[in-house]
């Protein structure tokens, strides 16, 4: 076929795929033998293969879309993007980038793995939800098969974390998920759940409360609001020593290039001050970089808080809805 056939042939292949991702199968039924196709996919063709019986009609990589497409098709029936993948589908940012797409299928399923189509077969398949036309497994669901296959802590903190923020799930709801699903890959998201639970919000506030345990204080509270006798706001300390009046801080530079911020913390400062609440503050970095360091300075801060008399605050009591 010449070019300009060809290019009138592509233009109406193109109509009858998804993004330009097809199967070699729909190419046969408009008449484009499977021997003509798979010749198109090799050095000097027109197209690419991106899984077994699935094309692009096009020589260039495929990108996000047109892998999910293809994945999609490899599946067939029934299936529903989960994982990482469905993550950046719900605008999550935070965790680690999709290396492959993921995807759900029922048990009964003999559809298998492929290139960078993960298929998974379950007995607990969810309804999909549909964001631009792909069905995604459940806000809770993909971010916990996704997190189930990542090896580093950090990551997976992240996109937990970023996924409650944003309202997607909850403790609850993630916690259940766990115990009914497959317990394959879930102590690092067990172990970020028991965080959140104390009031963690940030990958630095978990990497705070490593160094306060290996300290050995008392268990803190994280992010809960500090009140006067009357009731009159004081702070809400990233860590909180509730036995001695002692509040951790851990504030970042880049906080402090803005003018408004730096304001902010004096004025957070000084309230603390003024209601006898010893205060230690820490750059996140060195969470990390010397953390026998702060421990060494948390530990002479709660001695210290320890020997005067402990200031009249309380955390303030939040009421269930």
């Amino acid at each position: 076929m010449d070019r300009g056939r060809w290019d009138r042939a592509d233009g109406e292949l193109w109509r009858h795929s998804r993004f330009g991702v097809i199967r070699a199968s729909t190419l046969e039924e408009l008449g484009i033998s499977q021997k003509t196709a798979y010749r198109q996919c090799q050095p000097g063709g027109r197209w690419r293969r991106l899984l077994p019986g699935i094309m692009l009609l096009a020589r260039s990589q495929p990108n996000e879309r047109q892998r999910i497409e293809a994945a999609l098709m490899l599946a067939r029936d029934d299936a529903v993007v989960t994982g990482l993948q469905a993550a950046r589908l719900y605008q999550l940012r935070d965790g680690m980038d999709p290396e492959f797409v993921h995807l759900l299928v029922p048990h009964g399923h003999q559809v298998l793995s492929s290139g960078f189509a993960v298929v998974e077969r379950t007995r607990f398949l969810p309804h999909a939800i549909y964001r631009d036309g792909v069905p995604l497994a459940p806000p809770t669901r993909a971010v916990l098969d996704g997190v189930r296959r990542i090896r580093e802590l950090d990551p997976v903190r992240a996109l937990l974390i970023e996924a409650i923020q944003r309202g997607l799930t909850n403790t609850a709801d993630l916690r259940r998920e766990l115990d009914t699903g497959t317990k394959r890959g879930t102590a690092l998201p067990r172990r970020v759940l028991n965080e959140l639970d104390l009031g963690v919000r940030s990958v630095a506030e978990a990497d705070a409360l490593e160094v306060w345990h290996k300290a050995g204080l008392p268990v803190p509270h994280c992010n809960v609001v500090i009140v006067d006798s009357d009731g009159t706001y004081i702070g809400m300390p990233d860590t909180w020593c509730d036995e001695v009046g002692l509040a951790w801080e851990i504030d970042s530079n880049e906080f402090h290039y803005s003018k408004d911020a730096y304001a902010r913390t004096l004025a957070r400062n000084s309230r603390y001050a003024a209601a006898g609440i010893s205060v230690v503050q820490t750059l996140p970095t060195r969470l990390r970089v010397e953390p026998d360091v702060v421990i060494a300075e948390l530990r002479a801060a709660y001695a210290a808080a320890k020997q005067r008399p402990r200031p009249n605050v309380s955390i303030r009591k939040t009421t269930a809805a």
